[in-house]
This record gives C-alpha cells, sequence and structure tokens, in this order.
C-alpha cells in the first residue's frame, strides 16, 4: 500500500468513526490565518476548576478529549445530553463555530477539541470574553490523533463578549 493510499485510508477511518460526532457539529468557518506559535504558559498552583462536558453519548472522540483534559489535571463531569445544541445557544457559541462538544470550565464556555494548555492560559489570563472556540474537529487535536501522527494546522478562538471571535492560539 502507498504512502498516500494509507494517509487516505486513515483520515477515512478515522472520518467514518466519528459518527454521531460529524452528524450534530455545524458547519466549520475558517478562521482568519495566523503565523504566531502558541507559548505554554504554566498551570496555576492552585487546583483547576471542574470542568463539565456536555456531550452526545455515543461520541468516541468526546470521550478522548475528556481523558485529555484528565490528563492534564482538570477534574471532568460528563453530561451525556442527545441535543447538545440547547447549551450551544446559552452558553453563546457563535453560529458556525460549533464542534461535537461543549464544556464549562472558570465561568468559561470551550467548544470542541481546544487542547488542555490553552484551556489553562484562558483560566490564568482571564480575558474579558465568553469561551474558546476549535471550530469543526481538526485531525491531531485532543481527541482527534491519528495512529500516524499526522496534524492539521488550526486556530483556538477566543469568544468576545460581543460574538465576535479573534485567534487565541495557533497550532
Amino acid at each position: 500500500m502507498s504512502m498516500h493510499t494509507a494517509t487516505t485510508v486513515l483520515v477515512l477511518a478515522a472520518t467514518l468513526s466519528l459518527g454521531a460526532c460529524a452528524k450534530q457539529a455545524p458547519a466549520p468557518e475558517r478562521a482568519a490565518e495566523v503565523t504566531a506559535e502558541t507559548t505554554a504558559v504554566p498551570a496555576p498552583t492552585q487546583a483547576l476548576p471542574l470542568v463539565v462536558v456536555h456531550k452526545s453519548p455515543s461520541c468516541g472522540c468526546c470521550g478522548l478529549w475528556v481523558e485529555h483534559m484528565r490528563q492534564a489535571g482538570f477534574q471532568v463531569e460528563v453530561r451525556d445530553e442527545d441535543n447538545v445544541n440547547p447549551v450551544k445557544e446559552r452558553v453563546g457559541v457563535p453560529y458556525g463555530k460549533g464542534s461535537c462538544h461543549t464544556a464549562e470550565v472558570g465561568g468559561y464556555f470551550i467548544e470542541g477539541h481546544v487542547p488542555a494548555a490553552d484551556v489553562k492560559r484562558l483560566l490564568a489570563e482571564k480575558p474579558d470574553g465568553k469561551g474558546l472556540v476549535l471550530p469543526g474537529m481538526p485531525m491531531g487535536s485532543p481527541g482527534m490523533e491519528v495512529p500516524n501522527g499526522h496534524a492539521e494546522p488550526y486556530t483556538v478562538e477566543l469568544v468576545r463578549r460581543d460574538g465576535t471571535t479573534a485567534a487565541f492560539a495557533a497550532h
């Protein structure tokens, strides 16, 4: 099997394994190009706040993101829900910026496969905003890893109080 064929098979397998996730996620919009690399921010010395994750009971990639957050030191409460759209509307996820799960932590929302380091930075810096979004489900983001290690570049965005977004971290 050629390298191109193997990659195509892995991408297809990853896409097919998303099942309910891909059907529930609103169509992502492309974020503005960001060239700056994310700098790591050390975790606060105090205990991290509880992360409440709203997800479909049948979503495997959401479970992998939950594990990523736990490994980063967060306590996580999972709420399996058949329809997470009311949660997205309540917290203010902008249309077109959705993903397969929505979390709440420290007065912010976290939409999608946002890396734990970005969540820790958000909590440490406390910017004036509603939360972070990672539209869609980029391959290689936490919970969306593939066996060959391939990762798509992606940008995590800060949702401001007025609903507009700005680049927060580039990966």
